[in-house]
């Protein structure tokens, strides 16, 4: 028996183009009916006269609990079976030439809706299941977009994705489940803009007013599900604290003595360049150079070339012969990947909701990066064109992750230094590779490196994470902004520059920016410990740190604290990973009732001799 819970007309299907070779608008009906108490989501046309439209009915992969197929079309994908509904006394019609489709989704089985508009304010959406496909796009020409929401939240939550505003994603009315989500996380209880949601979207925000909703959910969001305490929460006083009740921080602050911090200076910046290559062009010591760049930088005469070398647009050991055949192949093929958007047409744009989608982003934030710096200031400024044009490309060199607010940061300062738009794109897709997962929907890139920092920390200064814990912001969740776009928003514009290129040369670990923000959060501990800071002033405070911080003295600080480290015999094994000087592999697991100084002496050995008297062996990690 099937229960009618909502119905709209007008909704009209748009059948895809690559099956039917041209665009198939119909009529039909959306609906959300029960059937036997389960929920689904439906759409079914307006019938001919004679004949129904056949179903497109959803089954789970490998057969699990599918539907018989019958007129099945192996041209469509594996998790769908086209059913014929046609009447026996005619013949049967394929459901791609007919243009008549119709489905039924279990609401169990919603993955995803993504809302946008046509230019003539038609609302449209995209579902997509479970197994991660679409189905075609419905128009919703008379509206109902909000009306069908609120009918389907009966069922289902619906979130907005902190990355794209314009999707939903879809999950069970279970608080079990919403709490292992990043994007579950409701901050505000009048329905407002997600805090945290904006601030992924927005780099560019400097003021956070209520954000320390948030620091409960890191609690839980940090913590492995099913550990002890992944439900604990400030307001949750029947849960004793105890330093080593979460697993991953493994008793980091009960007792580890660090030694002292060494003194460090810092060098002058790599300012000659040639002396370095031999008579054909080739690069003869790089890592003489990386240690040069760590220490000083590199001077901004030679930015524009060795630049290219750390970002992997050329390779150390390339001659002047094979740089020259690679900037031509490189520039033929970027500007093939911009000739697919630009000769994108208006009506072709119209219904690709995704290049839209991306180009409304970039436009916007093309408007308001660095346009203090006069590459970037005035109007019709060339350096904007340069800058919507290398972020539009890239979205077609990487269209499933496209663009996300904030990548207009990392892109600024490499056009600034390059001058060349096909030299600021390659070296934008090397920038990337290393912050690609920053940017992912998921955010667990960024949730691991809150999680790491917190561990650094620990080690580092037990009394200041004990302060920030007191005042529920020991997530460091106000950090975030820091590592996602690499504290572009933190330091001047010539800071930054010199900044990146020290993280740049890979020394002395993959993690350097990590050891730069407790550098940062360890030079704050006078103006924090003692102090009436709560959350929110504290979140004030670090934002206030904008422009004011003094990177060498910065640098100073965290290349000092990765010597303190590093000389330090027992450093628990949590914060040798994050590190880079200790991979646990398949074929060894570290016993826990080993201490780590004595699996530092196992590796030193099998690397050929004990560790160093000065610390433990490092073994290089690659990611």
């Amino acid at each position: 028996m099937k229960n009618l819970i909502f119905e709209k007309e007008g909704v009209y299907l748009h059948t895809n183009a690559k099956r039917s070779n041209h665009d198939t608008t119909i009529p039909g009906f959306i609906r959300i009916v029960e059937r036997a108490g389960l929920p689904a989501l439906e759409w079914s046309p307006v019938e001919e006269e004679g004949r129904s439209a056949p179903a497109v009915l959803y089954t789970k992969k490998d057969g699990e609990g599918g539907v018989e197929d019958t007129n099945f079309d192996p041209g469509y994908e594996p998790d769908w079976a086209v059913v014929s509904n046609v009447k026996k006394d005619r013949d049967p019609v394929p459901a791609k030439d007919s243009g008549q489709w119709s489905f039924s989704l279990p609401l169990s089985e919603l993955y995803s809706l993504r809302r946008a508009r046509f230019s003539l304010g038609r609302n449209f959406l995209v579902l997509t299941s479970r197994g991660g496909h679409p189905l075609p796009a419905l128009h919703f020409h008379r509206g109902g977009t909000r009306e069908l929401f609120r009918a389907l939240q009966r069922y289902i939550v619906l979130d907005q994705s902190p990355v794209d505003g314009r999707l939903f994603l879809a999950y069970p009315h279970d608080p079990g489940a919403l709490s292992q989500s990043f994007e579950k996380l409701q901050l505000f209880d009048d329905g407002g803009a997600d805090l945290v949601s904006r601030f992924i979207q927005d780099p560019y925000a400097t003021t956070f007013g209520g954000f320390s909703k948030v620091t409960n959910f890191f609690k839980a969001a940090l913590r492995p599900p099913g550990s002890p305490g992944h439900f604990r929460t400030a307001q949750d006083p029947s849960l004793p604290h105890q330093c080593d009740e979460e697993p991953d921080f493994e008793l980091i602050n009960c007792g580890v003595e660090l030694g002292p911090r060494p003194d460090v200076s810092r060098g002058q910046p790599l300012d000659k360049w040639h002396q370095f290559m031999d008579p054909e062009g080739r690069v003869q010591d790089s890592e003489k150079i990386k240690e040069i760049i760590f220490k000083g930088g590199v001077s901004p005469a030679l930015r524009k070339e060795v630049w290219k070398f750390l970002l992997g647009f050329y390779p150390w050991n390339s001659t002047f012969k094979e740089r020259e055949d690679i900037l031509r192949l490189k520039t033929d093929e970027y500007f093939r990947m911009k000739v697919q958007w630009k000769s994108v047409s208006e009506e072709q744009e119209m219904r690709n909701s995704l290049l839209r989608g991306y180009r409304s982003l970039i436009e916007r934030d093309v408007n308001r990066t660095d346009r203090h710096n006069t590459f970037f200031s005035g109007n019709d400024n060339p350096g904007l064109a340069l800058l919507h044009d290398v972020l539009m490309t890239y979205c077609m060199y990487n269209f499933d992750l496209g663009y996300v607010q904030g990548m207009s940061d990392l892109l600024s300062p490499l056009l600034f230094v390059t001058q060349n738009e096909v030299e600021s794109f390659w070296c934008l897709t090397g920038f990337m590779e290393l912050l690609h997962q920053n940017f992912e929907e998921s955010q667990e890139a960024m949730k691991k490196q809150l999680l790491q920092l917190s561990i650094l920390l620990k080690a580092l200064d037990p009394e200041l994470c004990d302060f920030l814990d007191s005042q529920d912001s020991g997530s460091l969740c106000f950090c975030f902004r820091w590592l996602l776009i690499w504290f572009k928003r933190e330091f001047s514009f010539e800071d930054i520059l010199t900044m990146w290129e020290v993280i740049w040369s890979g020394l002395p670990c993959d993690n350097f920016h990590l050891l730069i923000a407790c550098s940062i959060l360890e030079s704050q501990r006078g103006e924090l410990i003692g102090s009436d800071h709560d959350f929110n002033t504290i979140l004030k405070h670090i934002n206030e740190l904008t422009m004011k911080l003094d990177l060498q003295g910065v640098l100073r600080g965290a290349e000092a604290i990765h010597l303190q480290l590093t000389q330090c015999k027992e450093l628990p094994l949590k914060v040798q990973q994050v590190l880079g000087l200790y991979s646990p592999s398949s074929s060894e697991e570290e016993s826990p009732d080993r201490p780590a100084g004595e699996t530092q002496r196992l590796l030193g050995e099998a690397q050929g001799g004990a560790a160093d008297a000065s610390g433990p062996a490092r073994v290089p990690t690659y990611p």
